[in-house]
């Protein structure tokens, strides 16, 4: 029984070191004011929305994680851009550029392929992960009529929590 208990506790601490080392975190940028988001859910991201409006400021984004979207960050304002990644495909890097609101977001993925929406005019942002082998699981920030500041969380997904194959 002893041997068992640290086994369980060695296997246990080995695995959260490794989550650790697979995680980083992308600092917010932006103005930062207004209320605080979070945009989470359980497995991989599957798909990316983001209004904007008049080829201006970012007002709202929304994830698909496997097959369920998230509630909406900010607000919708008319048609939003979408892009579905495919089966293994994930997002490794968020760009794009700030003043007081967010003006203009990229979204892209391991396969080379992007989402664009806003204006880019302002400072410009680069966020990505660490570790090679992390991608895109949440971003959090501020909203205040638009979007207002994002950061972006990187870390591992293991394939078998939501894959799309065979749907």
């Amino acid at each position: 029984m002893r041997v068992w208990i640290v086994g369980f506790h060695f296997i246990y601490i080995l695995c959260i070191s490794l989550y650790f080392t697979y995680y980083s975190f992308s600092p917010a940028v932006g103005s930062g004011s207004g209320t605080s988001y979070s945009l989470t859910g359980e497995g991989r991201i599957t798909a990316v929305r983001v209004w904007e409006a008049n080829n201006n400021y970012i007002y709202g984004f929304q994830f698909r994680y496997g097959f369920l979207w998230s509630p909406i960050v900010g607000y919708q304002y008319g048609q939003p851009q979408e892009m579905e990644l495919f089966e293994g495909e994930a997002i490794i890097q968020i760009s794009g550029k700030y003043a007081h609101y967010l003006q203009s977001v990229v979204f892209t993925s391991n396969r080379g392929r992007t989402l664009r929406a806003g204006q880019p005019s302002g400072r410009s942002f680069n966020m990505y992960p660490t570790h090679s082998e992390a991608e895109l699981r949440f971003i959090s920030g501020r909203v205040h009529g638009a979007i207002t500041s994002i950061g972006a969380h990187w870390g591992v997904v293991d394939p078998a929590v939501n894959s799309t194959a065979g749907y």
